[in-house]
């Protein structure tokens, strides 16, 4: 059964597994705790702007301005890294722990062998197959941060590598031809959206005290319709 393939693979896999937890966690706090990397992810992402929105029962933020982690909710967290086209809360950190394990025969095996392995992998691929380096950039220049910005986009274009080379894919859902068939429909008509939300927000993040009433309004208005498109075309949020 599954059940006891996935307990026998898990004690043959648990030093491997452990190895990479471990590194993709150091990786990821890391970045977190880099100096001021909290308002700068609320400028690189809609997360002000989502929490305007009327979903859930509780506010995107704690207080009136995202300073630190600790002010962040969970879902805005992965929902804003969603509509950068960038995904990060899904895959950060595996691109590094895959480079520091560099052991790719050991990785394909598991992934053949473990099912709990394979659906994580599978679902990383899914996660890289709906971001896109090109928007991700136009969202991250939004900050002032390069070198945060580096690290977002070595990391994407590492793991996407790594996740590749696991599963066997030339390129992402290769293997999986109805779902990335259908995504890669979906994507040019989400891009477009994106575009529209970022040029957006760069509108109110470099020119809002140029702003009228009316027109900073109109932006928030584009912003969320956007958010509300995106969101249906990558059928997810986050």
């Amino acid at each position: 059964s599954v059940e006891k393939t996935n307990t026998e693979m898990t004690k043959k896999y648990a030093d491997m597994a452990a190895k990479l937890y471990d590194a993709s966690h150091d990786h990821f706090v890391e970045l977190l705790n880099t100096p001021d990397f909290t308002p700068w992810f609320s400028t690189v992402t809609p997360l002000v702007e989502i929490g305007l929105l009327p979903i859930g029962s509780r506010p995107a933020k704690r207080g009136l301005g995202a300073k630190s982690l600790d002010d962040l909710r969970t879902i805005p967290w992965v929902f804003s890294w969603s509509q950068a086209r960038i995904n990060l809360a899904a895959w950060y950190g595996l691109g590094t722990a895959c480079e520091k394990l560099g052991n790719l025969d050991l990785l394909r095996a598991a992934y053949k062998e473990w099912p709990l392995f394979t659906t994580f992998i599978d679902n990383i691929e899914m996660s890289i197959a709906k971001t896109d380096g090109r928007i991700a950039r136009h969202y991250l220049a939004l900050g002032d941060r390069d070198d945060l910005a580096e690290m977002v986009m070595d990391e994407m274009a590492l793991t996407r590598k790594w996740t590749l080379a696991i599963v066997g894919d030339e390129w992402p859902l290769q293997h999986r031809r109805v779902l990335g068939q259908a995504i890669r429909v979906r994507n040019p008509y989400v891009d477009a959206l994106s575009i529209s939300q970022v040029r957006a927000l760069t509108a109110l993040r470099e020119h809002e005290a140029e702003l009228t009433a009316k027109e900073r309004d109109a932006y928030i208005k584009l912003i969320l319709s956007a958010v509300a498109g995106v969101s249906a075309g990558l059928q997810n949020t986050g």
